[in-house]
This record gives C-alpha cells, sequence and structure tokens, in this order.
C-alpha cells in the first residue's frame, strides 16, 4: 500500500520543498485539519491552535465605532471623550481646591463609562477588556472613588462607624 493512501483524508501533506522564512513555515508544518480553500486558494486551518506567529491581536467585545463610519473621528469616540471629558472636569476642580467635588466627578465618571459599556453595543477605545471585564473594572473603581469622596475629611458625608473601630484596632499606641 503506497504511503499516500495511509494519510487520512484531509490530512495536509508534509512540505516537499524546504522554506527559510519562519512565517511560511508555520503555514507549511500544519499537520492537522484543514478545510475548503480561502480567495488566495490556499487552505483554511480550522484547528482551535493558535498559530506558531500570530499576526495582529482581536479587537475587544465591542470595540467597534461607536458612530457611522463616514462620521469624524471625535463623533466615532464619544463614549470615550464623554468619560475623559469628565475624568479632566474633575482634575481641574481638584486642582482649584474643589476636591470633594473633583474626586465626586472622576469617580461618576467611571461609574458613567461602566453604564455605557453595560447599555451601547459598540462603545470604540471605551472596550478595553471583555465586556464584563470592563464594566466590573470601571463600576468597582468608580463606585470606590466616590464612596471615598464622601468620607474626605473635615465633615464627611459618609461615616461608617466600623472603619473607625477597624482603624482604632490596627493603630495602636
Amino acid at each position: 500500500m503506497p504511503a499516500e493512501a495511509k494519510r487520512p483524508e484531509g490530512a495536509a501533506k508534509r512540505p516537499e520543498r524546504e522554506v527559510n522564512e519562519p512565517e511560511q513555515q508555520a503555514e507549511e508544518t500544519v499537520r492537522d485539519a484543514i478545510s475548503a480553500p480561502d480567495a488566495e486558494g490556499r487552505p483554511r486551518r480550522t484547528t482551535r491552535r493558535f498559530p506558531l506567529f500570530t499576526k495582529d491581536t482581536a479587537r475587544p467585545e465591542g470595540g467597534g465605532r461607536a458612530a457611522r463610519g463616514d462620521a469624524p473621528a471625535p463623533a466615532r469616540q464619544w463614549p470615550i471623550l464623554a468619560v475623559l471629558g469628565m475624568v479632566g472636569l474633575g482634575l481641574l476642580l481638584t486642582a482649584l481646591d474643589v476636591f470633594r467635588y473633583g474626586t465626586l466627578l472622576i469617580g461618576i465618571a467611571l461609574v458613567a463609562g461602566a453604564v455605557l459599556r453595560w447599555i451601547l453595543p459598540d462603545v470604540g477605545m471605551l472596550a478595553v477588556r471583555s465586556r464584563f471585564t470592563d464594566i466590573v473594572t470601571y463600576g468597582v473603581l468608580g463606585l470606590a472613588i466616590v464612596l471615598l469622596a464622601m468620607m474626605v475629611q473635615p465633615n464627611p458625608w459618609l461615616q461608617i462607624p466600623f472603619l473607625k473601630d477597624t482603624l482604632h484596632f490596627t493603630v495602636s499606641s
């Protein structure tokens, strides 16, 4: 029985010539299942394994444009610009010695970023990781900043009784 007959149908053939370029070598030495050819006539990979050399990274879920493609760049990225604008205004207020309101605005901006990431299908550059991770990250950090801004001294707006006891327990004289 010839060697060609022993190979299962659809299995890739070993290269008959030596390839010097690493990218071509990675494509040539694939020994897993292949499927129908792509537009250029080369067989596509159907394996779930990662290729030896990656050519790009995948865009995060929801990382598409927030507006139509022919809109100007600021209109396509309005969610991140809105959040950054609010954070910038909060930093300006903080620099102008209105600390509590400035940090409160920064926290609210992050919470607004979490809400935008949750509600909108495409948020442009506001999408950094998966939708769930972005929502949790923006929400938790925003909520923590809001709570800390409300507890800042003097005259805190929010007093949590067990924190004072915890502080006295950890710092003993």
